[in-house]
C-alpha cells in the first residue's frame, strides 16, 4: 500500500460511497480502483474472444443470420 495525497472529486466520492455503502474514503477509492481494473480486464478478454470469433468466421455468420432474420420480419 502506498500513501498518496491527491485531490478527489468530492461529488464522485460521495456517490461511490453512497452506492457502495463504503464506510471510509479509503475503502471507496480502493473499491473504485478495483472496479475499474476488473472492467478493463473484462473488456480485454471480450476483445480477445471477439477477435478469435472473427478469425473463425463466426462473426460474419452471426451477421448474416441477423440480416436474414431482419428480412423475414
Amino acid at each position: 500500500m502506498s500513501l498518496a495525497q491527491i485531490d478527489i472529486d468530492d461529488d464522485a466520492l460521495r456517490r461511490v460511497m453512497a452506492l457502495s455503502k463504503a464506510r471510509t474514503k479509503k475503502e471507496a477509492v480502493n473499491l473504485a480502483f478495483h472496479f475499474y481494473v476488473e472492467q478493463q480486464e473484462r473488456a480485454a478478454r471480450i476483445s480477445r474472444h471477439f477477435e478469435r470469433a472473427r478469425e473463425w468466421g463466426a462473426v460474419e455468420d452471426a451477421e448474416a443470420l441477423h440480416q436474414a432474420e431482419k428480412r423475414t420480419r
